[in-house]
């Protein structure tokens, strides 16, 4: 049986047409999973503890019985689900690191007539992969900054819309970046899971052309960038966006105006400390009043603040700040795209 590795699969358009199957438990594929793969699970979650409850506690051979038990019986059930999965019959398989689980399923698809390839090393290679590959200069970055309320995501949108790259790193985490970016959004992903669909992002993008991000913290929400991509960013060309105080309030207003006045006042809480204990109570006070502008432009004298103290750290070069001239996201991309064209 052929074996590739996971430099291979995601790099040679040879694989393309082969379906990746995770044969790992639901719970590990939940928890996060290689970009485009699907669940073709040998072991429920229960039945994986079991198993490697008896190699450990056991033997590796009593592990090995146990799992041939439960594996025997859903043989024709494995076989059904993989031909639904993978109507060409064209397969990879992996498990955590290429061993028993992904080797027996494998030899179960070759034998039910499907063209089977194992992945090396499994899930666990594959991740090196990812974070190497994201650690090397493969692409320019540049990164879109301005301060809270600048429209930031929306401009970049725009710009894709425009024909730039852009890696929307907020659309990822299913979180806007401050402590109100929760409010409204999915459940977030691990930062596994979140650092392998940045990866897949990445690797869509043709190498050597630039590549346009959003200027983050190194948490957004509680989805961590690794050492080395996080590295990159922060040290990459910089083009600043300046726009008048009202527009970022009124942007802010328009954001999270519709949410429950509850879920804006525990995302409040959350910076007493750096807001102080007047100017959360003024701004509750302005939200039971319904004036959402108000509530936003005290939230801005904290992030603006925060916004200077981390500009002033990051190590990055501002290769331009553009005054936008008209609200509109729309306009704001033309202007940045204009700015650095040449």
């Amino acid at each position: 049986m052929q074996t590739i590795t996971p430099e291979e699969f995601f790099t040679d358009p040879t694989w393309r047409s082969h379906v990746l199957l995770d044969v790992r438990s639901p719970g590990e594929f939940a928890k996060s999973k290689l970009p485009a793969a699907q669940s073709l699970p040998l072991f429920s979650d229960e039945e994986r503890a079991k198993v490697g409850t008896l190699y450990k506690q056991k033997s590796p051979d009593a592990a090995l019985l146990e799992g041939l038990d439960i594996a025997g019986g859903k043989m024709r059930q494995l076989v059904e689900l993989a031909r639904q999965l993978a109507t060409g019959n064209r397969v990879v398989v992996h498990c955590w690191r290429g061993g028993q689980r992904s080797g027996s399923v494998a030899w179960l698809l070759e034998r039910a007539g499907m063209e089977v390839v194992k992945l090396a090393g499994g899930y666990k290679a594959a991740r090196r992969f990812f974070r190497r590959y994201l650690a090397e200069d493969r692409h320019e970055l540049r990164v879109l900054s301005g301060p809270t309320g600048s429209g930031k995501t929306p401009v970049l949108l725009a710009m894709r819309q425009r024909g730039a790259n852009v890696i929307d790193l907020e659309g990822l985490a299913n979180h806007k970046g401050s402590a109100f970016g929760a409010i409204g959004e999915l459940p977030q992903p691990t930062s596994e899971e979140f650092e392998n669909q940045l990866f897949a992002a990445v690797r869509a993008i043709p190498e050597g052309e630039v590549v346009w991000l959003e200027d983050e913290s190194r948490l957004i929400g509680h989805v961590c960038f690794s050492d080395e991509f996080y590295g990159r960013l922060i040290s990459a060309p910089v083009v600043v966006l300046d726009q008048p105080l009202e527009w970022r309030v009124n942007r802010l207003v328009e954001l999270y105006g519709a949410y429950p006045k509850e879920a804006l006042g525990q995302s409040f809480e959350r910076i007493r400390k750096r807001l102080g204990g007047q100017h959360l109570k003024a701004a509750l006070e302005a939200m039971e009043a319904d004036d959402y502008a108000t509530a936003a432009r005290i939230a801005l004298v904290y992030y603006d603040k925060a916004y200077q103290h981390y500009g002033d750290r990051r190590k990055a070069t501002i290769l331009r700040s553009v005054v936008a001239e008209d609200p509109s996201p729309d306009r704001m991309a033309v202007q940045v795209l204009a700015s650095v064209k040449g």
